[in-house]
């Protein structure tokens, strides 16, 4: 799996950080999504799936390779 985000899309909901915290950060000024692991392990591709799917403004992307 590869993830990509878009932050211009972000509104710094949080909501990927608190469902997966290994993969998703935020930045303190504005709570945009930070990356902290484009191609995390399998044991995250579920929490990481979950994230995607509850993305508000939807900037998260995978690719399942």
């Amino acid at each position: 799996m590869k993830i990509t985000v878009d932050e211009e899309k972000c509104c710094g909901a949080g909501q990927c950080v608190l469902i997966a915290p290994e993969v998703f950060d935020q930045r303190d000024e504005d709570g945009i999504v930070v990356l902290l692991d484009a191609e995390p392990a399998a044991e995250h591709h579920g929490l990481v799936r979950e994230s995607a799917s509850v993305c508000p403004a939807a900037a998260i992307h995978l690719d399942e390779v």
